[in-house]
């Protein structure tokens, strides 16, 4: 068991650390660096929308079968995400950004971000219970689908008033979130069966939420036509990403 532990905590903070991705970005120009952030914001909400149709939700229905159960989650992770959007509305004022204009919808991006690196440090946890080399197996699948999303998410946190140091920490932060699932998946191991299936309806009406309400509203404030074929593009190009990890 103690192998166990020692291959997931060390599989989760890996993935972790590729929410610094965004590093890479420092070298680029900050006028060029804003220019292309409303297309990252598109790339993001298409891999949402592919991250919660192509993965999650089939994933759901093909461990639980379709029942009732999933649809009223999904929409119950619709509503929290709404009920938290108020709450940060309501006290945007009081958070101690430094005194710069940080928009809520890149707060709601950090929370569903953390909720989906908490379940994936959930079901790598899950995973290597199964075995080691499926937990390995399962690491190095979910390390490929973060990197498009952690790009993204750095893209959403810059156009939403981060500066790129607070938005670099809040990303990692954000992703330590899978450490903390991890620990749960192998300490309530044997106590609670398919904790997985709450949490997973509950990212899926949460990334629905974000993208729908939160991103495509900001795609919306540019619409040149060429902006627009570019923001199509992107958002195509979110979907395909993820439907090309199915073949993985």
């Amino acid at each position: 068991m103690l192998n166990i532990w020692i291959y997931t905590l060390a599989s989760v903070f890996i993935v972790s650390l590729i929410s610094l991705i965004g590093i890479f970005t420092l070298s680029i120009k900050k006028k060029k660096l804003n220019k292309g952030l409303i297309y990252l914001v598109s790339l993001a909400t298409g891999t949402l929308f592919g991250g919660a149709f192509l993965h999650l939700l089939p994933e759901l229905i093909g461990k639980h079968g379709f029942n009732l159960n999933i649809s009223f989650l999904i929409l119950g992770g619709i509503v929290l995400f709404f009920v938290l959007e108020k709450v940060v509305h309501w006290h945007h004022s009081h958070l101690p950004m430094g005194g710069e204009h940080v928009h809520s919808f890149s707060i709601m991006n950090l929370i569903g971000d953390g909720l989906h690196n908490f379940l994936d440090g959930l079901i790598i946890g899950a995973t290597y219970l199964v075995s080691i080399p499926l937990g390995i197996t399962t690491t190095i699948l979910i390390a490929f689908h973060e990197i498009p999303q952690e790009i993204s998410d750095f893209g959403v946190l810059l156009h939403g008033g981060f500066s790129v140091s607070k938005a670099l920490l809040f990303n990692f932060v954000s992703a330590l979130m899978a450490i903390l699932g991890a620990v749960i998946a192998l300490s309530l191991s044997g106590y609670i069966e398919n904790i997985e299936f709450l949490i997973t309806s509950i990212a899926i009406g949460g990334f629905l939420y974000i993208a729908g309400s939160d991103l495509i509203p900001e795609l919306h404030k540019h619409p040149s036509l060429k902006s627009s074929l570019l923001q199509l593009t992107a958002f195509l190009a979110g979907i395909l990403i993820m439907a090309l990890l199915l073949l993985i």
